[in-house]
């Protein structure tokens, strides 16, 4: 047994005579993420609420999309185009919030979307309807922690 799990043990026992729990092994569940763990790696995605996401929009046969937003897209808030019910548009948008927890990838988005809470067009709703589409086809996606002996943080964008 190595001395990290060692000192993982003996922490674990101590806190047993302490504090009334129970060890229940290795998590792989927890507030709506799903986590993996390897020897080196853990890695935490959320491809249970991804579909929950895709039901409750009434969104899972719609098709994928390769990005979470046009490039080309350029959103304002009187932009001539039909405000939509601002609860669910909020309700959308929400969702996505808590999905970018492990989704760095659609952050930016769901961020500029979220500056037209409370007046949301058609063209805001097609858009953030868009980052669901681009989720079905990722809903794999998550973010990856692995050990390493020197602390270095990478991240990866494809986006501008």
């Amino acid at each position: 047994m190595g001395n990290d799990a060692r000192l993982l043990k003996e922490f674990k026992q101590e806190m047993m005579k302490v504090f009334e729990m129970t060890d229940l092994g290795l998590m792989s569940f927890s507030l709506g993420m799903e986590i993996k763990q390897a020897e080196h790696e853990v890695f935490i995605y959320q491809k249970k609420y991804s579909k929950e996401i895709l039901k409750k929009f009434k969104l899972e046969e719609c098709k994928e999309v390769s990005t979470p937003m046009s490039q080309k897209e350029k959103l304002c808030k009187e932009d001539g185009a039909d405000k939509v019910d601002k609860g669910y548009f909020r309700s959308l948008i929400g969702c996505l919030m808590y999905l970018t927890a492990t989704r760095p990838d659609i952050l930016n988005a769901v961020s500029i979307l979220s500056r037209f809470m409370h007046c949301a067009s058609e063209l805001q709703l097609r858009a953030a309807k868009r980052v669901v589409h681009y989720i079905k086809g990722t809903s794999n996606f998550g973010v990856k922690f692995t050990r390493n002996k020197e602390f270095k943080l990478v991240g990866f964008s494809d986006s501008d």
